[in-house]
């Protein structure tokens, strides 16, 4: 048998730099296949679809190049090939052309979030964008976002103990949030009264980030009018906001069904009850999503670049949204088996989040 083209092997790395035009669109089709099929794709079958005339057996010699660089591999029920998750992030980030949107489906993502009325809370009207984005991209959608995030209608501070009061924050959309906070020795009456005028003052229509902004600068300018007491009052209700934990998020998830559809075999069912069973529980899933808050733009994390055990065999397209001061404050995207739609699902994210950053003011 005559020695095949050598493709650098190097590292994978190196390899990858060097993969041929010919290799480039053998792998190419190995990954559109299984994208579009589930189903690992064979030599004889690669050589019809490719638009470079080769025989099976050359195909072979390619493929096996491509399976010692690690981007595909042969599943033990098949002679066929399927990528692997190194291969798919090679695709996703070299080779794969993202589609762009058309009218009709930037049309009905921006029509689905620009219907938030002020009846409705953010919350509402970003749960069902989700319902939306998962409808189009056929995966389970997700948003992490901030509680803090609705806009407040009226705070009250009502003693509970000498030393203790409670802050009820009362939200546009009827949220009721309550916090305890502990008060200075000696804090009167008046002083939790004078602290709810204060701030009902400055409060009404923004969100706790906003409020929490405004208050500072204005405290500032303001200390002369208040009692020494009613300015700790209300530093410390300011601090009791700053948020930033566990409690003061919130996930929304909406259309697991999509997850239960085209499984391939037992190990898909396994795997997506797994990652039911995250969706449910949430703390993993948040921790994810969390670290997508820092980045500019969609983030994608296939199989194992997850963390999280039970989604390794699934990939999240995740991008951060933005309130109107620019602070990033929450995220939103889509959790789906590995072989999602990268190219269609990318830029659906990221038009969604510029959306919503759009309605929140961003």
């Amino acid at each position: 048998m005559a020695h095949h083209d050598p493709i650098g092997l190097i590292s994978p790395r190196a390899g990858l730099a060097q993969l041929n035009e010919r290799s480039r669109e053998i792998f190419r089709q190995i990954v559109e296949s299984y994208l579009a099929t589930g189903e690992p794709v064979g030599s004889r079958n690669i050589s019809r679809l490719i638009t470079v005339p080769l025989s099976p057996a050359s195909v072979r010699n390619v493929m096996s190049d491509l399976e010692q660089l690690g981007l595909i591999y042969a599943p033990h029920t098949s002679a066929g090939r399927l990528p692997t998750e190194l291969g798919l992030r090679f695709f996703v980030d070299a080779l794969m052309q993202v589609g762009d949107l058309t009218e009709p489906e930037r049309q009905s993502i921006q029509q689905q979030l620009s219907s938030v009325g002020r009846s409705q809370s953010v919350e509402t009207a970003i749960g069902e964008a989700l319902t939306h984005l998962s409808g189009l991209s056929r995966a389970a959608a997700v948003v992490l976002t901030a509680k803090s995030n609705a806009r407040l209608k009226h705070i009250e501070f009502v003693r509970l103990e000498p030393e203790k009061a409670l802050v009820v924050l009362v939200a546009e959309d009827g949220q009721v949030e309550n916090r305890v906070l502990t008060l200075q020795p000696g804090v009167p009456s008046s002083a939790l009264t004078e602290a709810s005028n204060f701030l009902n003052a400055r409060i009404r229509g923004r969100t706790l980030a906003e409020a929490r902004l405004e208050l500072e600068t204005t405290l500032k300018q303001n200390q002369a009018e208040l009692d020494q007491l009613t300015q700790k009052v209300i530093a410390a209700g300011l601090a009791s906001w700053s948020g930033g934990n566990g409690d003061d998020r919130q996930l929304i998830v909406r259309g697991q069904a999509n997850l239960l559809e085209d499984l391939h075999a037992l190990e898909d069912l396994e795997r997506v009850r797994l990652l039911f069973e995250d969706l449910e529980s949430k703390r993993e899933v948040v921790d994810l999503l969390g670290r997508a808050e820092s980045a500019e733009g969609v983030r994608i994390f296939i199989g194992s670049e997850n963390k999280l055990f039970s989604l390794s065999g699934s990939s999240t397209i995740i991008a951060p949204y933005s309130d109107g001061a620019g602070h990033i404050v929450g995220v939103l995207g889509v959790i789906g088996p590995t072989r999602l739609n990268y190219a269609r699902v990318i830029p659906m994210v990221d038009y969604a989040a510029r959306i919503v950053s759009r309605m929140l003011g961003g």
